[in-house]
């Protein structure tokens, strides 16, 4: 099974990202239970599945559950596609690309829920240990609030092998929303994640895309 992988929002030196799987023909796995098997065999936290490369129709993974949305999958797709917009279970994601940012455009409502956790520091972030499974936890702190640059970290408590996300720009889309101005997210170990509120209820949420080799 052919399948490439990604690194999405990349740190502005092209490393850190979050890794994708990305199946470019998913006739060859058309059913949900092949495709959660798969998506479960490669271990990222998420894998897409195109159904129609042209129209930009994509099918989400975990390793453990479907998606209707996904922000790191989205943003790796429409880069590696090079689509005008995507097809989601959720609705349509629009998508741009913008110098080196890969930019898709969503709806916060379309995220999974997830417990937004904020502390004091962003050395408390740092110094987080990785929660029991269960609640999906966003853990943030302002970095400079000024400046809208917030510290995050991502534990999705599914218990499917995946402690830490990376990069989450659903989580992102959530934090914009809640917060309501455009942020400059570092996430994880060195990721960065830039989201900007859109007056139609939508949110953009950008970053860099890397193949990975």
């Amino acid at each position: 099974m052919d399948y490439d992988v990604l690194n999405v929002f990349c740190g502005p030196d092209g490393g850190h990202g979050n890794a994708l799987g990305v199946v470019r023909d998913g006739a060859l796995l058309p059913g949900r239970e092949e495709r959660q098997a798969f998506a479960g065999k490669l271990g990222f936290s998420e894998t897409v599945f195109v159904d129609d490369p042209e129209r930009g129709v994509i099918d989400i993974y975990t390793p453990s559950v479907r998606l209707p949305f996904a922000g790191h999958p989205c943003v790796g797709t429409a880069w590696l596609l090079d689509v005008p917009e995507l097809v989601v279970p959720a609705g349509v994601v629009a998508a741009r690309m913008d110098g080196e940012f890969s930019w898709v455009e969503a709806r916060p409502e379309w995220s999974t829920p997830r417990t937004m956790r904020q502390f004091g520091s962003v050395a408390e972030v740092d110094a987080l240990p990785v929660p029991p499974p269960g609640e999906w936890i966003y853990a943030w702190a302002w970095e400079d609030e000024a400046a809208g640059r917030v510290r995050t970290r991502g534990f999705p408590g599914r218990g499917d092998g995946i402690t830490e996300d990376e990069a989450t720009g659903a989580s992102a889309l959530l934090l914009t929303a809640h917060l309501d101005r455009a942020l400059n997210i570092r996430q994880g170990r060195g990721s960065q994640i830039l989201t900007a509120p859109q007056p139609n209820g939508y949110i953009e949420v950008g970053g860099r895309v890397r193949a990975h080799f």
